[in-house]
């Protein structure tokens, strides 16, 4: 079985909604998700913006510890219990939407969703995208991807 990941709010390689911009809704999308490896014992999602001008792109969302039998989160959340929510790049814990540079062109927000091989990560809220990442790459049995794209025109 493949891992995949879906939204009932845009699909792979579309523009995102209002709703997913920073300035606009600001709300998380509807994530939904199937055919997990087995082992899996926890999910984690994460939202990174590559094309953003910072030489590192950029952390919209991480979440981690998503109990093995989760598998959707509606839009603008909550996360289940017992998941843990990382500091965004604009400098707090949630999700934090689109909000590429005026004029800068198309931006790619890349929601990715990990099967993970234990039930906890050691992170905590306070975390950088980079730290879960970190953890991440140690206990990832699969990831499924989907990208919406926005552009600000200005």
């Amino acid at each position: 079985m493949t891992f995949t990941v879906a939204s009932n709010d845009f699909r792979d390689g579309e523009t995102l909604p209002d709703a997913q911009v920073y300035a606009l809704g600001n709300r998380s999308p509807h994530l939904k998700w199937s055919g997990a490896p087995e082992g899996t014992k926890s999910f984690a999602i994460t939202c990174y913006d590559p094309d953003a001008p910072t030489g590192s792109g950029f952390w919209h969302w991480t979440v981690a510890n998503i109990p093995a039998d989760v598998t959707e989160i509606a839009a603008g959340g909550p996360v289940p219990a017992g998941a843990v929510e990382g500091r965004t790049d604009f400098g707090q814990p949630g999700f934090g939407g689109a909000a590429p540079p005026a004029g800068h062109g198309p931006h790619r927000y890349i929601f990715t969703v990990f099967a993970v091989d234990i039930e906890t990560l050691d992170v905590v809220p306070e975390n950088s995208g980079a730290i879960f990442g970190f953890n991440l790459h140690f206990h990832t049995l699969a990831k499924a991807s989907i990208t919406g794209v926005y552009e600000n025109r200005g």
